[in-house]
């Protein structure tokens, strides 16, 4: 899958204003490229005002009709939520840390993983953010398979933690995990 998935990105490259996020650190008004303006009020949902019908869907991963519900949520809501998925708190707790880690480097050291036009993992905007005509407020960091290399270049003395986080919850993922590709 990741080899099929990286030759797309090869033959569809992406201009680096288009991976490289904001520097939030210098950035002291909000910059035209990133304002988006709503051409019609949007109601947002809370707590306080959707019915009670209407919620992201939990998805149970032992449900025989888990991928359906799966592709389903995807089309419909484009986030849900998973139950079941055998991944200790533990874990859990520790791969969040580990998160918060990585996003609270300086800059400049985070650009140290950058992805690349042509790639698929690494630290940078949503490959999807050149569909939209502002940029996106936010930055991310893609992991397929092992995180070694950019943990190495994150951390260069101090990358085995975040590496060994990744690696244990692959390990434990439950039996029943199936390829999202798929669906």
């Amino acid at each position: 899958m990741n080899s099929s998935i990286s030759e797309s990105f090869k033959t569809n490259p992406i201009n680096l204003s288009h991976i490289i996020p904001l520097d939030f650190e210098s950035v002291h008004a909000l910059p035209d490229s990133h304002v988006w303006t709503h051409t019609k009020e949007v109601e947002i949902p809370t707590p306080y005002n959707t019915p009670s019908l209407v919620c992201v869907p939990v998805i149970d991963l032992f449900d025989s009709n888990a991928a359906s519900l799966i592709r389903r949520a995807c089309e419909k809501w484009g986030v849900f939520q998973v139950t079941n998925h055998g991944i200790p708190m533990h874990l859990m707790k520790e791969a969040e840390f580990q998160t918060r880690r990585l996003f609270a480097l300086p800059r400049d050291q985070k650009l140290r993983a950058l992805r690349s036009p042509e790639g698929v993992t690494g630290y940078g905007l949503a490959r999807i953010s050149k569909n939209f005509p502002k940029l996106m407020w936010s930055e991310g960091f893609t992991i397929m398979g092992s995180p070694a290399e950019h943990a190495l270049q994150l951390w260069p003395r101090h990358h085995a933690n975040f590496w060994y986080v990744h690696k244990s919850i692959n390990n434990a993922r439950p039996a029943c995990h199936f390829s999202i590709v798929s669906l």
